[in-house]
């Protein structure tokens, strides 16, 4: 158990006037119950219910009013409703389509008691015949961990506090970028970095990435929505990880004779659950943000360490010197995804991408963000600026005139000139500042 960014934004909630029941979503084993079971550490009193057992399922299943529902919970704890702040977690919350219709009366009728729910596969029945109480919960999205919390759980916390300050000292540059490349490497599953911080041994993970690639797998006739769609499934959790930063096409996707349609209702399906993210392109260099979904998605793991164990590539980007120089380009694109995900909490929080309209056209920008009603382009790139080509492209496009290079060097802000000729403000943002990259558009544009 170590420190997780999401502790402050689940104290967040608990002091909101106006809090209502907090759904927890995230993909399974990326540490939902182990940071709620952090926080409780906050309350006097802490009820943990999983609803996978079957006597603590029961009494959210049984037919009485909410008020004798709320005494059975309590017996059932051995607590008192009226000892200081309680905690209530609901784990695996799918479950139990009662406990789910339910949640809307904590908010109604018992608002003094703070309560989470989560579920691993609670995203992938969301959308199912199910009695959900909208407009009286609310969310939080929890992923695999960031950099930030790789430095906690490796007892780096003192370079944490480096990494907030307004400039972070050159001489800690190459320290980072180190730290950086392990980050990438073995990824951000809680278990996998919790191992890795025991042991520091890389070699020792293989039998924990396979369990966790395993019990995905062993979860796909939960995911699907009918039996016909477990071996679409089946075989997406078998190559997704292997094609993981490409821009894919359903029909015969991972070398297989699936047509396009049923296996991109498959694809739909395992992305609720948080599994894999598809990320369409915009053609537009300006907002509105309207992403093509007739035009090919580019497939976004969840972490980055089970990519690299399913592609076998782990010792390249041991003894790799550069992080772009690893499966060409594409896993420093693909942690660079990953940590913009992370530093947000927010369910809404997505990744977008650039290509030119023109479809004979082979320019694409890795990454846009929206920021303060502009559109600022994100290029994970080393060497010189005048090889940004696709970037000086977006810019020509663009009525604004800051860009983003993602890199291994040292942090600066410079200007340039696009091939066409146009001025623009370039930041090149070292791997290990990513999080903060809103934080420094901020000193670019306000100031």
């Amino acid at each position: 158990m170590f420190k997780r960014d999401i502790a402050k934004e689940l104290k967040k909630w608990a002091e909101k006037p106006n809090r209502k029941p907090l759904i927890l979503r995230g993909a399974r084993q990326v540490g939902k119950t182990t940071a709620v079971d952090l926080f409780s550490k906050d309350f006097d009193q802490y009820i943990y219910l999983n609803l996978e057992k079957e006597e603590q399922r029961e009494i959210f299943e049984r037919k009485y009013p909410f008020p004798d529902l709320l005494t059975t919970l309590f017996i059932f704890a051995q607590k008192k409703r009226n000892n200081g702040r309680t905690l209530i977690f609901i784990d695996e919350i799918q479950n139990s389509p009662k406990a789910i219709a339910l949640m809307r009366y904590f908010y109604e009728e018992a608002n003094d008691l703070f309560v989470i729910a989560a579920g691993s596969l609670l995203e992938s029945i969301m959308d199912r015949n199910i009695s959900f109480p909208v407009g009286r919960v609310e969310y939080m999205a929890l992923r695999p961990c960031s950099f930030r919390e790789f430095l906690y759980a490796t007892n780096n916390e003192q370079l944490v506090d480096m990494l907030e300050k307004p400039a972070v000292p050159d001489f800690l540059h190459t320290q980072f970028i180190s730290l950086f490349k392990k980050y990438t490497t073995i990824g951000g599953m809680p278990e996998i970095v919790s191992n890795f911080a025991e042991n520091a041994e890389i070699t020792d993970l293989d039998e924990v990435y396979s369990s966790l690639i395993y019990s995905y797998s062993d979860d796909i006739e939960k995911y699907a929505v009918s039996s016909a769609q477990v071996p679409y499934i089946r075989h997406i959790v078998s190559n997704a990880f292997r094609e993981a930063g490409t821009r894919i096409t359903f029909e015969k996707f991972g070398n297989s004779a699936y047509r396009s349609r049923e296996m991109k209702e498959a694809f739909v399906t395992v992305e609720k659950t948080m599994l894999v993210k598809l990320v369409y392109p915009c053609t537009s260099a300006e907002l509105p943000l309207k992403p093509s979904l007739v035009r090919k998605p580019r497939l976004h793991i969840f972490d980055t360490g089970l990519v690299n164990y399913s592609l076998k590539i782990m010792g390249e980007l041991v003894f790799s010197e550069n992080i772009n120089e690893a499966h060409r380009g594409l896993i420093a694109e693909h942690i660079v995804g990953q940590e913009l995900l992370a530093s947000n909490f927010s369910i809404n929080n997505d990744l977008y991408f650039w290509v030119r309209e023109k479809n004979d056209s082979s320019a694409e920008v890795d990454y846009v963000l929206p920021y303060n009603g502009q559109l600022i382009p994100i290029e994970v790139k080393s060497g010189s600026i005048g090889k940004l080509r696709s970037l000086h492209q977006f810019i020509d496009q663009s009525p604004h005139q800051v860009a983003v290079r993602v890199w291994q060097g040292m942090y600066s802000v410079e200007k340039a000139k696009t091939i066409a000729g146009k001025e623009f403000t370039l930041l090149n943002l070292p791997f290990y500042l990513i999080h903060r990259i809103e934080r420094e558009l901020d000193k670019i544009i306000n100031h």
